[in-house]
């Protein structure tokens, strides 16, 4: 029984990831191309992380492990990706150019680097982020 258990986890786990490669490959910007590879690859990691922990249930060391590598690993991730998401925005990097709204956009105040919640606050020229081209985006 541990066996099937094992077999069906591994495999959910190795479709999130081969799904997250598909998406680094599919998908039109980096935005979305983050957004897929964190969750996905997130989510595959850890199922092989609970994978380890039911294989050796003698070995309390290795579940410990495990149980501590998915705890940071789901802490870290979405923050990281958040992170880097904010800096690709803030520096410039173009949207797809079936993005239909840019919530963010005029929000950027780029003296204190900050986002503004009122626009009139943030500077006002701020310029479309929106790719004209399939080209631009890769």
């Amino acid at each position: 029984m541990i066996n099937i258990i094992l077999a069906i986890l591994s495999t959910v786990g190795a479709l999130s990831i081969l799904f997250a490669s598909i998406g680094v490959l599919r998908m039109p910007d980096f935005f979305l191309r983050l957004s897929v590879t964190v969750k996905a690859s997130t989510l595959g990691v850890g199922l092989f992380l609970i994978c380890a922990a039911i294989m050796f249930p003698d070995d309390v060391s290795v579940t410990t492990k495990a149980i501590a590598i998915i705890f940071f690993l789901i802490l870290t991730s979405p923050i990281s990706a958040h992170m880097i998401g904010k800096a690709a925005y803030f520096i410039g990097t173009p949207l797809w150019k079936g993005t239909v709204v840019d919530r963010l956009q005029g929000m950027y105040n780029k003296e204190t680097h900050c986002l503004e919640s009122d626009p009139k606050r943030a500077n006002l020229a701020e310029e479309e982020q929106i790719a004209d081209s399939e080209k631009e985006t890769e």
